[in-house]
């Protein structure tokens, strides 16, 4: 199994744009098959090391990771939208 977590700044992290953000990203779920499973979740201490969104999923493997990546819902929704929202963002993907 392999856990890839995103870490998210937003542009403009008011609490309705972290809203709509988890909202979008918890819609790959029924969506993209590769999702094992799949968590969203909002910072609440607004740190200065803080990021606003968080999103943990889990797949099978490395070449669902690949699919996952690619897949055709993720990229043209969530990816679309997360890119437009984003200031920044930051990867980890392992092995569980």
């Amino acid at each position: 199994m392999v856990k890839h977590i995103v870490l998210f700044k937003l542009k403009d992290n008011s609490l309705e744009n972290c809203l709509k953000a988890k909202e979008v990203l918890l819609s790959m779920e029924g969506k993209v098959p590769e999702l094992k499973s799949i968590e969203v979740g909002i910072d609440y201490l607004h740190s200065e090391r803080s990021y606003d969104v968080a999103l943990i999923v889990t797949v099978e493997d490395e070449l669902a990771l690949d699919r996952y990546q690619k897949d055709t819902y993720h990229c043209s929704v969530v990816k679309t939208h997360m890119h437009a929202v984003r200031s920044s963002s930051v990867a980890i993907d392992y092995i569980i």
